[in-house]
């Protein structure tokens, strides 16, 4: 896929659910029965619609035979967790009203409201929306990412504070890698007894590794050129002390 020129510097509501939901290997689903968690059992199709395969003998199998047709019955929930070990690790959840239906010894779920929840607050996303949005093309290779960029590449990750407005660094303790899409790079800011986030956008998006590793040579370079800011320089300087 080539560079657009037309773009927005990060993901709408329901590219972000997409992407919860294309990264997520685990769901909790509450129904009638109880609640139950289900471990690599569901899969997703190119329309967003979730498939459960669960034992026979799972109280959502006989959920879904008794619970009457297009009536919502089941909330199915996924957690976005942010990869680097941070503050506050859950960075998104979504949550899929609707019901089961048994189809050929699994459970296709009809889904009624789509909700994300973000730092920011709850929003409803469109079920048509929903069905038509892609999953950000780095949401599977996110995890990888991160963790590489954090492991082997804490001096990039601090260069890259240079971006960051002073005032955001203020009582700063630590930086890391929070999250990466196609739009951008957030990066956690944790203080001794609070945190925020700041977004750094890409000039163009990545719509794959190769692009994004461009994207990050840019944001680097563009860093190597700023001041270092002097909430990071006092820290150096009092961990050399």
């Amino acid at each position: 896929m080539g560079d657009s020129q037309t773009w927005t510097a990060a993901p709408s509501a329901a590219e972000h659910a997409r992407s919860v939901l294309a990264a997520s290997w685990s769901c909790a689903v509450t129904a009638e029965g109880g609640r139950e968690e289900f471990v690599g059992a569901h899969t997703v199709a190119e329309d967003g619609r979730v498939t459960l395969d669960v034992p026979e003998d799972s109280t959502l199998v006989a959920a879904a035979i008794c619970a009457p047709r297009g009536e919502p019955s089941a909330v199915l929930e996924f957690a976005d967790v942010a990869p680097v070990p941070v503050r506050s690790r859950i960075r998104a959840r979504l949550w899929i009203a609707g019901w089961f239906v048994p189809v050929d010894g699994r459970l296709e779920f009809k889904a009624t409201r789509v909700v994300l929840r973000r730092p920011s607050g709850a929003v409803v996303v469109d079920l048509d929306e929903f069905a038509a949005a892609e999953p950000d093309p780095l949401a599977t290779a996110e995890a990888r990412l991160l963790t590489h960029l954090a492991d082997c590449h804490p001096d990039a990750v601090e260069r890259l504070t240079r971006l960051v407005d002073a005032d955001s660094l203020h009582g700063a303790v630590r930086v890391q890698p929070l999250a990466v899409d196609r739009h951008g790079l957030t990066l956690r800011i944790e203080r001794a007894r609070a945190h925020g986030d700041v977004r750094l956008p890409f000039h163009a998006p990545a719509d794959d590794v190769a692009r994004l590793t461009e994207r990050m040579h840019v944001l680097l370079t563009r860093a190597s050129a700023a001041s270092c800011p002097r909430a990071l320089q006092r820290q150096r300087t009092d961990r050399d002390g």
